[in-house]
This record gives C-alpha cells, sequence and structure tokens, in this order.
C-alpha cells in the first residue's frame, strides 16, 4: 500500500523526463475567441494548453481542441514577424499562411520539460518557413542556395560601402570587404540578375520619367542572316583554295561579278554549255568538302 500511495503521489524517484512539478491542469477554460485574446493573456493560456496537449491522445477531439485554441491563440506572433517582411512584393496573405505553417511545427515540437518560453521556440521556427518560403519561391531564375546566400550579403555589403563613402564599389571593392575572390563576387553578381524578371513590353521612361523611349523588346537583339553567310564563307576559304586557278575565276565572274554563263563563256572563249558543266562541277567538289568537314 505504501507503494501504491507513493506512486499516486507523483513521488517515485524514477521520475520521467515528461513530469515536471507544474502539472498539467485537468479542466482547461474555454476560449470562445482565441485570435481576440491579448498577447498578455495568450501566453499565460499557451503555457495550460501546451502542457495539458502533452497530455492528451492525438486523434482526440479534446487534443484537436487545444491545439487548434492554441494556434489562434497565437496568430498574433505569425503577424509580427511578417510584418518584417511586408516590403517584399508578395502577398502578406501568401506570409502569413507560411508563418502559420512555421507556428504549427513549434507547437508540435515544443517540450515543456525543457522550461523553455514558447515564444522562444516559435518566432524562429515562424520567422524561418517564411525565409523559406522566399528563398524556394520569388527567385524568377532558380540558383544554388549558396548563391541566394550570396546576394544578400552582396547587398548588405554595398550599403555598408556606401555608408563609407565608396560611390558605386566595385567586385574589387565587394571582395576585398566580404573576404571573397572577385571570380566569387562576379558570379553572385551574374546570379543577382536571376532574382527579379522584367516584361519586354514595359515601357522605357527617358527625361526623368516624363517621356516614354520605347519598350525593353526594342533593346533586344536579332538574329542577323549575315552571319550564317559569314560562317559558310569562312568554311569555303579552305575548299576554294583547293581548286584551281580556272574554276576560281568561273566562280568569281558567276558570283562575284554576277555573270550570265553566256557572258563567262564570251570572256574566257567558252561555250554557254561547257561552263555551265564546269560550274556544276565546282560547286559539287565545294558541296562535298562543306559535307565531310
Amino acid at each position: 500500500m505504501t507503494s501504491n500511495s507513493t506512486l499516486a503521489a507523483g513521488t517515485d524517484p524514477k521520475t520521467t523526463p515528461k513530469e515536471r512539478a507544474v502539472p498539467a491542469p485537468a479542466v482547461l477554460p474555454q476560449v470562445r475567441a482565441p485570435q481576440r485574446v491579448a498577447p498578455a493573456d495568450a501566453r499565460e493560456l499557451s503555457k495550460q494548453f501546451l502542457l495539458r496537449l502533452e497530455e492528451l491522445d492525438e486523434g482526440t477531439s479534446e487534443y484537436q481542441y487545444v491545439r487548434n485554441t492554441l494556434i489562434e491563440m497565437n496568430l498574433s506572433l505569425v503577424r509580427y514577424v511578417a510584418r518584417r517582411f511586408a516590403s517584399r512584393r508578395e502577398s502578406m496573405e501568401d506570409v502569413l499562411q507560411v508563418g502559420t505553417i512555421g507556428l504549427i511545427k513549434a507547437i508540435d515540437r515544443y517540450d515543456a520539460s525543457r522550461d523553455v518560453e514558447f515564444t522562444t521556440l516559435a518566432v524562429p521556427y515562424i520567422q524561418g518557413e517564411i525565409k523559406r518560403f522566399f528563398r524556394d519561391t520569388t527567385w524568377s531564375v532558380r540558383v544554388p542556395r549558396r548563391l541566394q546566400e550570396l546576394r544578400i550579403d552582396l547587398a548588405r555589403a554595398r550599403e555598408e560601402l556606401e555608408c563609407e563613402g565608396v560611390h558605386e564599389p566595385s567586385a574589387a571593392d565587394l571582395a576585398a570587404h566580404l573576404d571573397l575572390t572577385e571570380e566569387e563576387v562576379a558570379e553572385g553578381l551574374v546570379a543577382s540578375n536571376g532574382y527579379d524578371s522584367d516584361s519586354i513590353d514595359r515601357p522605357i521612361q527617358a527625361g526623368g520619367g516624363k517621356q516614354q523611349a520605347g519598350l525593353v523588346a526594342d533593346l533586344i537583339g536579332t538574329e542577323d542572316p549575315a552571319l550564317a553567310l559569314a560562317e559558310d564563307v569562312q568554311a569555303l576559304k579552305p575548299h576554294l583554295a583547293d581548286l584551281d586557278e580556272r574554276d576560281r575565276t568561273l566562280l568569281q565572274l558567276r558570283f562575284g561579278a554576277e555573270m550570265t554563263q553566256a557572258e563567262i563563256g564570251e570572256e574566257l572563249g567558252l561555250s554557254q554549255m561547257h561552263v555551265s558543266r564546269l560550274l556544276s562541277r565546282a560547286c559539287a567538289t565545294l558541296r562535298k568538302g562543306l559535307l565531310e568537314s
């Protein structure tokens, strides 16, 4: 009997880590409007609800009530952290939803036996989820994580150097400030271009933004067909050099001087039929050389 009464009183020397001096309340207060609870009251109520949550089995109605109430009471923490990211272009509604995921993870992983304030755990979880959201979804072009972090370091270094009086810091200035090589800084600057995308139909403003000077698409170059011709000419040069002088002369008169076969025949004292055969043979030789090279 003595042993049983000792166990009932909770004085067994083999106390498990989950047992603590402050017992979980047997009956929790009913919170009718959790989201309207003041932050100070929410902090005190959260302690009771978290203690009780650890005593309950998942899937029970009371477990769901306690967990859902904890989430709603602490949404003010999510709003507090989300305000730090208000300057971002993403919808604040999306940021709040992502932050709420971090809050839920903090509730599910909180261990009251560690005697740590819930907010101490929840705020880093919420902030981490939001930062992960921006890291994974806001870049127009996906780049490695190290380059994403380097972009932030470069922006911070640029601000610090400008505050020190360095106008338009160069890659060398940034490299020296961050103790990196210029190649690493150059790679980070190029990767930073993948953060934002812009429409090619965006107007270009000139004169202090008062006049429209065309569209971004006007600045994008198009493929020059003459480039392909230049490549073909360069590829033909060694094969032209392999032809005899008469064949080169025929080709020069036909395609350089744009003379007709009859005019070439008169110029060289050949029949038009003979000129045609010679040109066909020379072109076939060049074609074969190009295909084999």
